[in-house]
């Protein structure tokens, strides 16, 4: 089994949260999927979620839910600046009109 399944085997959607979780660790496979398949552009309604789904082979909640933890590791900062910082500044715009 390797460090990145599951006990039954399978890969792990989850992101590491053990203690070798820290800003010197690289993103995991799917991380850095997650932050890829945000950079990008897609072409009409669904296309994004019938990507995730076929793609990535995750629910597009559980997507959602990497990215929002992503938008704040420092890891997935150094990976795709563009992208996280996109994304936060869309966050704090969201705080701000609530």
């Amino acid at each position: 089994m390797t460090d990145d399944a599951s006990p039954d085997g399978r890969p792990d959607e989850g992101l590491d949260t053990g203690p070798d979780t820290g800003p010197d660790k690289a993103l995991t496979v799917a991380e850095a999927a997650v932050l890829a398949y945000e950079g990008r552009t897609w072409p009409g309604p669904g296309a994004k979620e019938r990507a995730i789904r076929e793609g990535l082979g995750m629910t597009p909640v559980r997507y959602y839910q990497l990215l929002n933890v992503l938008m704040d590791d420092p890891r997935a900062l150094a990976h795709a600046p563009g992208t996280v910082n996109r994304l936060r500044r869309i966050r704090e715009a969201q705080r701000a009109r609530r």
